[in-house]
Order: C-alpha cells, then structure tokens, then sequence
C-alpha cells in the first residue's frame, strides 16, 4: 500500500524534499509521523484545505499517525507568509473561539479517531526567556530575511514587526517538540517547512521531510484562497452557500478545482471535465457539497440553486440601477426603465412577469439593496438603493 501511496502523493505535490528518503521509507513499511500546521486566524477552514486534508486522509489510511497542529500560540504571532504589510495580532480570546471549530472541521475529512491534535501552546507558552534565546540561536537573522515576503517587503520598504521573525523559530520548533517525519503544506509555506528541517538537526533531530501542494486561487478567480481576503468556500459553510459559491468561480478554474479538491477519481474527473463549463461547475458543486455535508443535502442545495437562478436563467452580470423609492414596486420597474409606465407595470406584476430574486414578486413587494428585478424572462437589473 505504501508503495502506491507514495505515487499519489508524487501525482499531487508540487515538489518533495527529500523524495528518494521519503519514498526508501514509506516503501519498506516505515510508520511516519505527519504533521499540519493550522493557525486559527479564522473560524473556518476552506475548501482549499482539502488538498491537504485529502493528503493527510490516504497517510491515515495506510496506517500513519497525522498529527494536527492546532498554532493557538503562533496565531497571536501572525504568518507572515505571502503578506506584503504585518498580519494584526489577535486576541487569546480570538485564537481560542477561532480554534474550538477547527477540530469538528477537520473531521468532515479526517478519521476523528486517529488524529493526534496537539496545540503549539503546550511547548511554546511555557518557554522561558532563555528557551527562546536558545532558540533563536540554532539560525541566522540573514536566513529568515531570505523569506521571499521580508525580501520584498524590505525592498519596497514596507514594515516587518520584530515579533514576526519569531514566527518561522515557533513553528519550525513545532516540528522539533513532536518529532515530525514529514510535514505538508502549501507552496506558500515552502521556507517554514524548510526552516523545519535546519531547526531539527540543530537540535540533533533527523529533518523531516517536506511535501508542498498548490495553492487553490479563491472565488475572485485572482488571488489565493483565503479567510482574511473573503475570497473562500468554508468547509463548515451551509450546504446551499458552498454550491452557489462553486457556482461562481471563474471557468478557468474549473479543472483546477476538480483535480484538487472534488475527491473524484480520474475517471470521475474526466467525465466532469468533458462537460460544458456551466455543467461542470454544478457536478463540482454537488460533489464538493456531498463529501462535506452528505447525498441528501448535496441534492437540496441544487434544487435551491435551480430554483433561484438556473430555471429562472438570471445572467451572471447584470446592469444596476438607483432607485429612489424601493417599496414602490411599479415605480421602480419605470425607474429603473424595466418599462415605460406605470401601467404596463402594474399589469405586468398581476400578470406575475416580475420576479425578485427569482421568486415571483407580489404587488407589494419592497426591495433591497442588491435585489435583482426581472421583468418578462429576458430584462434584469440590480437594485441600488439610494
């Protein structure tokens, strides 16, 4: 099985150092220690975080321990990985109510049974001054300002928080406090996990070996998937909130999902792929819906889709228009020049051809900001209000 694990793991990582010492153990029966490092700067995880989740899934199966490390200490911190300005410091109380959630999460994919979870906190809170002095010792000032983000930022003279040279110390000492042999991540997180090794073998550890996996662009179809950037699907999201956002991401992003995170087997896949752009976003959809949330409410969350927008065929860009009194409706449909006066309005709202939202509009319907109006089955415009 190690064997075939291996290969997969080679089909989807970016890169694996060192990937002749890591296949030599895996293929001669070794049990390895995996580690992920999750900071709770957030209370949800992303659908991003099944590329590696899935990862952590096939080691579990073929008899591994993955052990989770919950960055309640290094969140107070802030990654400094891909940021171009300081990440804000939170509060314990934040990190805490942030981390209670992440186990549930983490369970949609993971056997609940077999995850070690540990918080960095049980190490790194009960250091002492010299600990850290100790600590900071094992490296160089000139090795963690190689990090490609405090490059640029020094370059372009941005700010770098002293507190933040303390985040790849903290982290790389994770690996060290639970003996690590392997630790995933993103390819954002390629200098950590490296940092990892060197803080290892200082402490006359043998390095842990690395596999670093892609970043997953968010629904804004441009920049990584992210909770402090909005732009994310969250695991814990209701069942009809992860297919509309599905639903949304940019057609060229479709195979890139797919392939990472719909946890379909390549036929599954490419049945997928060889469908016209708008089905294959449904089938993702459905499919990212029914591994997080089950068949049935993978099956409801299409029906309210369907019901919303697709039976209703509302454009995915659609013109905007002010009103001034959006609880008059026939006032709006003449304003907002979905018709010429206010009594072809008004017969057409007994007529039931206007629709809010999809859903057939009543006389005395007041909108929203936001709201979209149809008028007939082709006119649609978006309500600003103001």
């Amino acid at each position: 099985m190690s064997r075939e694990l291996f290969q997969r793991l080679r089909q989807r990582a970016v890169q694996i150092h060192v990937e002749d010492h890591l296949r030599a153990r895996l293929e001669r029966g070794d049990r390895v220690r995996v580690k992920l490092g999750l900071d709770p700067t957030a209370p949800d995880l992303h659908v991003g975080h099944l590329v590696v989740l899935d990862v952590l899934r096939d080691f579990q199966d073929d008899g591994h321990t993955v052990v989770l490390i919950i960055g309640d200490y290094t969140a107070l911190i802030g990654d400094p990985s891909g940021r171009s300005e300081t990440r804000p410091m939170l509060t314990q109380d934040q990190v805490a109510a942030n981390a209670e959630t992440y186990f549930q999460q983490v369970s949609l994919v993971l056997d609940r049974s077999k995850i070690e979870v540990r918080h960095n906190s049980e190490w790194l809170a009960t250091m002492t001054a010299a600990d850290i002095l100790r600590l900071m010792a094992k490296a160089t000032l000139q090795q963690v300002l190689q990090r490609e983000d405090f490059a640029d930022r020094m370059k372009a003279g941005t700010a770098i928080g002293a507190h933040e040279i303390l985040y790849p110390f903290s982290q790389a000492y994770d690996s060290v406090a639970i003996k690590a042999d392997l630790e995933v991540g993103g390819t954002d997180q390629l200098f950590n996990l490296l940092f990892g090794r060197e803080i290892q073998k200082a402490y006359d550890q043998d390095p842990q070996d690395i596999a670093v996996f892609p970043l997953l662009e968010g629904t804004d179809g441009e920049q990584k998937m992210s909770k402090s950037l909005g732009n994310y699907i969250g695991l814990a999201e209701p069942p009809q909130e992860i297919y509309g956002k599905t639903m949304s991401i940019p057609d060229r992003l479709i195979e890139k999902y797919v392939k990472l995170v719909s946890g379909l087997d390549p036929a599954g896949q490419g049945a997928v792929l060889a469908m016209k752009p708008r089905d294959a976003k449904a089938a993702l959809a459905g499919q990212l819906v029914k591994r997080l949330h089950g068949e049935e409410a993978a099956r409801r969350a299409e029906e309210d889709f369907d019901l919303k927008f697709r039976r209703h065929e509302i454009p995915g860009e659609i013109e905007e228009r002010a009103v001034s009194n959006p609880k008059d409706l026939v006032a709006v449909l003449v304003e907002s020049g979905l018709r010429e006066s206010r009594g072809d309005a008004r017969r057409l709202i007994e007529q039931g051809g206007v629709r809010i939202n999809g859903e057939k509009a009543a006389p005395d319907a007041v909108l929203k900001d936001g709201d979209v109006l149809q008028a007939g089955k082709r006119s649609f415009v978006r309500i600003r209000v103001g």
